[in-house]
């Protein structure tokens, strides 16, 4: 069963009064329930915009025609309001970046509990969700250390318990493993895959590296705009 559809996605940047750049020009895409899909293609194909899209971090096109569709679990998101986005964000989604987006000032702690935070737990719930989160990541100990005091690979070991906090359907990854060396890109890949595989977690895992996609069960090409093609993968 398809957990996210999406169909007829444009997205028009303009740069400036004579420069527009098409960011998608009409994708279509289907996500079963469970999947690891990776979208994979050269800077500036679109990618990150069809993760942010996807994740109703920014709308497509409204003009394009057929009117673009997106939904989540077979409910139409498309033209929600900026409050039920951000209400279906907290509630549905968690997202991992490549540049970590810790609050330098917080502890470890404090970060990933910020997600439970915005779920609407309270301060106490959120904290506890918090030091569970980290436990599920091996950062235990680390809990009380600011981002500054922790490695790149744990930093980002942080924002992916901070993304699985809440338990959402569906995590949301933009190059996660983009600043970080082959034994840290290893070691948070295990842990993307392992939440995927126990607890059927939907990722959608946006990459330019081929070895990060060949972690996945499926592979999205993207080019100048559009997915060109797909290849299945075989992921151990």
């Amino acid at each position: 069963m398809a957990f996210v559809e999406a169909y007829n996605l444009h997205k028009t940047y303009r740069m400036g009064r004579n420069n527009t750049l098409h960011a998608l020009r009409g994708v279509d895409i289907s996500i079963e329930a469970g999947e690891m899909v990776a979208i994979m293609g050269p800077s500036g194909c679109g990618k990150s915009t069809l993760m942010h899209i996807l994740g109703l971090l920014q709308p497509p096109d409204r003009a394009a025609n057929p009117p673009p569709r997106i939904l989540i679990s077979g409910v139409d998101v498309t033209n929600l309001s900026d409050s039920r986005r951000t209400q279906m964000r907290a509630r549905t989604m968690g997202f991992v970046f490549q540049s970590f987006n810790l609050v330098p000032t917080l502890t470890a702690l404090e970060n990933v509990a910020l997600a439970s935070e915005y779920a609407g737990q309270s301060r106490s719930t959120a904290a506890a969700t918090a030091r569970e989160a980290l436990e599920w990541v091996n950062l235990g100990d680390r809990a009380h250390h600011r981002p500054t005091e922790l490695s790149g690979g744990e930093q980002q070991r942080v924002a992916i318990a901070r993304a699985l906090a809440n338990r959402p359907a569906l995590i949301l990854a933009d190059e996660p493993t983009g600043n970080l060396d082959s034994a840290n890109t290893a070691e948070v890949l295990e842990v993307l895959r392992k939440f995927n595989r126990e607890h059927q977690q939907t990722i959608v895992l946006v990459t330019h590296d081929r070895e990060v996609g060949a972690t996945c069960s499926r592979v999205l090409l993207m080019r100048d705009g559009v997915i060109g093609d797909e290849h299945p993968r075989a992921a151990a």
